[in-house]
C-alpha cells in the first residue's frame, strides 16, 4: 500500500501589486518584495494585477512570474486600484489579503508587523501609516498637507479614527474581505477609505503599523482628480450611513461581532448637536403654539413633538441603530417624555406661582433651563437603557 502524498499547504499570505504601464518599476519590486517574504515564517503568494496596460507592463509580469515560483499574473481589461484588489481578494483562498504600490514607497520591513496581527487573530485589517507617532516620512510640502488636511476630514464627517486612509500599504483577513467587498462601490483610490470606514462601522478591529516612507517623485496620481473623486466618495459613504442603506449589522452578525457600543464621546458631541436643534424647534414651536393655547398645553405639544423627533435622530445618528426595535425604543422614549414633562410643567407651575402672568419668553427661559436637566436625563436614558445592547448582540 503506498503512502498518501502529503497535502499542500494552504497559503497563509497572498499579496497583490497592482500596476498600469509600470514597466520600469515593476522587476525591482518584484524582486524586492519576494525577497522579503522569502524571509517570513509563512507560505506566501504575490499577485501582479495588471490594470489594463498599454506599455510593455504584461510582457515583463508573465516573464517575472515564469522566473518566481510563487508569483503570478491577472489581467484586468479595466483601470483602478479598486478594482484589481475586489477582484484578486475575492477570488483568493489565502488566509489574509494584502496589498502594496509598487512603487515601493513603503520600507518592505513593515510586512512583519502588517500581517502578523491578522493571523494571530488579533486584527481584522491591518494598515500603513505615514501619519501614527513611529513613523519616518520623507515627502514634500503640498502632499504631506494634502493628507492631513485628507484624513482630518475623514475624522470630522465620517467619524473615522484610523490616522492613514490612503497609504499603499494594507492587510485583511479573508473572511473581513469576503463581508465588507460587497458592500465597497468605489473601483478607485477612494476604495481604501470606503473600506476602513465600513470596517470600523461594523466593529472591527485596524491595526495601524508605523512605516517609513519615501515618497515616488515620479507618481502619476493626477491629485485634482483624486480629490474630487474623494470628496464625492465622502459624500456618497456619508449619505449611505445616514440613510441607513447598507447592511452593517449584518456583516456584524456573519463576522460574529454583535452591535458594539459606540465611544462617548462622539455619542455626546451627535446628542449635543442633535439636542440643540431640539431646544431651538422646542423654543419656536411653543412660542408658536402660545399663540393658540395656554402655556400648559403649547409646552406638551412642542416638547411631544421635538421629543419624537430626538429619540429618532439619535437612534439613527448618535447610536448607530437600524432595523427592528423602532417601535419599543420610541414608547421608551416617550417614557422619559414623560419625565421631561414632569419636570418642564413643573418649572412653569413655580414661575406662575412667582409672577401672576408672565411674559412668554420669560416663561420660554424657565423651559429652556428645564429642557437643560431634561436633556442630561434623556441622554443617559439612550445610552444606558433605551439604545444600550443586549448581552447577545454586544459580544
Amino acid at each position: 500500500m503506498s503512502a498518501a502524498l502529503p497535502l499542500p499547504a494552504p497559503t497563509a499570505v497572498e499579496v497583490v501589486v497592482p500596476v498600469y504601464n509600470e514597466e520600469a518599476a515593476l522587476p525591482r519590486a518584484i524582486e524586492e518584495l519576494t525577497r522579503q517574504l522569502a524571509a517570513l515564517p509563512w507560505t506566501w503568494l504575490v499577485t501582479i494585477a495588471d490594470n489594463a496596460s498599454t506599455d510593455a507592463t504584461p510582457l515583463v509580469a508573465r516573464r517575472l512570474a515564469h522566473e518566481h515560483e510563487h508569483v503570478r499574473v491577472v489581467t484586468l481589461p479595466e483601470k483602478g486600484r479598486g478594482r484589481a484588489l475586489k477582484q484578486v481578494w475575492s477570488a483568493s483562498e489565502a488566509e489574509v489579503l494584502a496589498y502594496l504600490d509598487v512603487d515601493l514607497s513603503t520600507d518592505l520591513n513593515a510586512l512583519l508587523p502588517l500581517v502578523a496581527p491578522l493571523l494571530s487573530g488579533h486584527s481584522d485589517l491591518a494598515i500603513g501609516s505615514r501619519l501614527t507617532r513611529g513613523a519616518r516620512v520623507s515627502r514634500g510640502p503640498t502632499r504631506e498637507l494634502i493628507s492631513r488636511c485628507y484624513n482630518t476630514l475623514l475624522k470630522g464627517t465620517l467619524r473615522a479614527r484610523f490616522s492613514d486612509a490612503q497609504c499603499g500599504f494594507k492587510a485583511i483577513r479573508r473572511d473581513v474581505a469576503r463581508a465588507l467587498l460587497p458592500l465597497v462601490q468605489d473601483d478607485s483610490w477612494f476604495f481604501d477609505t470606503e473600506l476602513l470606514v465600513l470596517a470600523e462601522r461594523s466593529g472591527l478591529r485596524i491595526h495601524e503599523v508605523p512605516v517609513d516612507w519615501d515618497d515616488d517623485p515620479d507618481s502619476r496620481v493626477d491629485l485634482t482628480r483624486t480629490i474630487l473623486d474623494d470628496l464625492a466618495g465622502i459624500r456618497r459613504l456619508g449619505w449611505a450611513l445616514l440613510t441607513g442603506r447598507l447592511p452593517l449589522d449584518d456583516v456584524r452578525e456573519q463576522l460574529g461581532r454583535g452591535r458594539r457600543e459606540g465611544r462617548t464621546g462622539s455619542q455626546v458631541v451627535f446628542f449635543a448637536a442633535i439636542g440643540l436643534a431640539s431646544t431651538a424647534a422646542y423654543a419656536l414651536l411653543f412660542l408658536l403654539f402660545r399663540q393658540l393655547w395656554p402655556a400648559q398645553l403649547a409646552n406638551v405639544m412642542a416638547l411631544l413633538l421635538t421629543a419624537v423627533a430626538n429619540t429618532a435622530a439619535n437612534r439613527r445618528l448618535t447610536f448607530d441603530v437600524r432595523g427592528a426595535g423602532a417601535v419599543r425604543h420610541h414608547l421608551q422614549g416617550l417614557f422619559v417624555f414623560g419625565l421631561g414633562l414632569a419636570l418642564t410643567s413643573g418649572a412653569l407651575v413655580v414661575l406662575h406661582a412667582v409672577a401672576s402672568a408672565p411674559h412668554p419668553v420669560v416663561e420660554v427661559t424657565v423651559l429652556t433651563a428645564a429642557n437643560l436637566l431634561v436633556t442630561v436625563l434623556r441622554f443617559s436614558a439612550m445610552k444606558w437603557w433605551i439604545f444600550r445592547p443586549s448581552p447577545a448582540s454586544a459580544g
